[in-house]
């Protein structure tokens, strides 16, 4: 299974419209994930053109983006995987620990937020955080996830946007 992670995309400021770098990773998903401030509904209407779509509320996400159909967070099997989902994982001592107490029953936790792309392996768990792909702050790419979950494996990439 094929899963494009996309998070903190804070449309109408950064996404105007879906980005044709982001398009082309979305038309090879068989599953789209966002790790919360999508910030307007469209986005996902959007995403949802291509494929699936699970999304957890971020900080800037109105009642809106619930009604779309995002919890707080959200906590899922794909390819034999349990994925969990949160927006903000907290501060960044101790968080895979924190995140194993939070989601005992995770494989993988994806949540976004900082902006920061990151593939961490600790205490039984792998976190991971697809960056921003529209809003890159202090980082030096704009950036998306993605997970090839398939029987219980995990492979994931960072991809570097244009």
């Amino acid at each position: 299974m094929r899963v494009i992670v996309l998070s903190d995309t804070h449309a109408p400021r950064f996404w105007k419209d879906c980005p044709p770098a982001v398009a082309a990773y979305l038309a090879t998903a068989d599953v789209i994930l966002h790790a919360g401030d999508v910030c307007t509904p469209d986005v996902l209407d959007t995403l949802a053109a291509f494929a699936p779509v699970h999304v957890v509320l971020g900080n800037n996400d109105g009642p809106d983006v619930a009604a779309w159909g995002a919890p707080e967070t959200l906590e899922l099997t794909l390819g034999g995987v349990a994925v969990a989902m949160i927006h903000d994982s907290g501060p960044k001592d101790r968080r895979t620990a924190r995140l194993r107490r939070r989601f005992p029953a995770a494989d993988l936790v994806v949540f976004g937020h900082s902006h920061i792309p990151m593939d961490v392996t600790g205490d039984g768990l792998r976190i991971f955080n697809p960056g921003s792909p529209t809003d890159k702050r202090r980082q030096p790419h704009r950036t998306l996830g993605i997970l090839e979950l398939h029987d219980g494996t995990i492979k994931a990439t960072i991809a570097q946007l244009p």
